[in-house]
């Protein structure tokens, strides 16, 4: 324990090349123990409460019943997303906590127009502000050292390369179920009798805001069902 939290590469207070090595003996449920061992009371949970996020959230809050939950919320989610927040939320005990961005929906559309609509320059302010910064304030205001996200190489080439932990500003960020297969999620899902987001049975693979967001069709990849197909990422698991 000792190790991982001393200086390491001019990091302040962790090494993540050791972390990374240590979390990568263990199994899903080890990696999120061992987070919450290393960093008890400090530590967050995200999610995006998209298509397989149940898996995440009930590993995590078995082990830590009380850990904050940061959903940020754009305004623009889908009606069914909203009622499969409340759901799990209600189920599972999460304790919850909405981030939301500085200016309304309705407020940023007077300002700047449908960001969305604007080309990648568009999506990436819109992405900025909509869900980095909002993520960003949840981890200060929350005290978070370290960040458990349930990101999966298999969903997108941008994170193929992915590690097991990582440095994401000042903060460990891990990811526990990096290397799980669909299967893997579908496994866990059916055993622990947990839903999928209700859209995955529509055909969306991947699930965000309204706007950006499209059912997989014949010929198309699972990336391109996001942001028209000009990029993967929102930023969350980037710069945030």
């Amino acid at each position: 324990m000792g190790d991982v939290l001393n200086l390491g590469n001019g990091r302040p207070g962790i090494d993540v090349e050791r972390a990374d090595a240590e979390l990568g003996t263990l199994d899903a449920a080890g990696r999120v123990a061992w987070t919450l061992q290393r960093f008890a009371g400090a530590t967050v949970l995200s999610s995006s409460f998209g298509a397989q996020s149940a898996v995440m959230l009930h590993m995590v809050s078995r082990q830590q019943p009380d850990i904050p939950v940061v959903l940020v919320d754009t305004g623009y989610l889908f009606p069914e997303t909203y009622r499969f927040v409340d759901e799990l939320t209600e189920r599972l005990g999460l304790a919850l906590q909405v981030y939301q961005p500085a200016l309304s929906p309705a407020w940023q559309e007077a300002r700047h127009g449908r960001l969305w609509e604007q080309g990648l320059a568009g999506i990436e302010r819109y992405n900025r502000m909509n869900k980095v910064e909002p993520m960003q304030r949840a981890l200060d205001e929350l005290g978070a050292r370290a960040w458990l996200s349930g990101i999966r190489r298999g969903q997108a080439a941008s994170r193929a390369e992915r590690s097991h932990a990582e440095y994401r500003n000042g903060r460990l960020k891990v990811h526990p179920v990096l290397e799980w297969s669909d299967r893997d999620v579908f496994r866990y899902l059916e055993h622990h009798d947990l839903p999928y987001h209700p859209l995955w049975h529509e055909g969306y693979v991947s699930i965000g805001d309204v706007h950006t967001t499209h059912r997989l069709a014949d010929g198309m990849s699972t990336e391109e069902t996001r942001f028209f197909g000009l990029k993967r990422e929102c930023g969350l698991h980037v710069e945030a």
